[in-house]
């Protein structure tokens, strides 16, 4: 049997020294020292992930910027 093929998001974001993904639709995340190897790394923790958890039910992810206010 193929494997299905996933439609998941990302958002990464600059800590320090590095970049962490964080997959929007499930509770994995990974980094890297650059943009393009923080989701190769995320891309493998997902798969090994879904070799033991079952595939979420994907629906479209709404992307909107939100300002909060805090104190300073």
């Amino acid at each position: 049997m193929a494997d299905a093929l996933l439609h998941l998001t990302a958002a990464i974001t600059h800590e320090g020294e590095w970049y962490v993904a964080r997959c929007l639709q499930v509770e994995v995340a990974s980094q890297g020292e650059t943009i393009e190897e923080s989701l190769t790394n995320l891309r493998e923790a997902l798969e090994l992930y879904f070799e033991d958890a079952p595939a979420p039910e994907v629906t479209d992810v709404i992307m909107a910027p939100l300002d909060v206010r805090h104190a300073a």
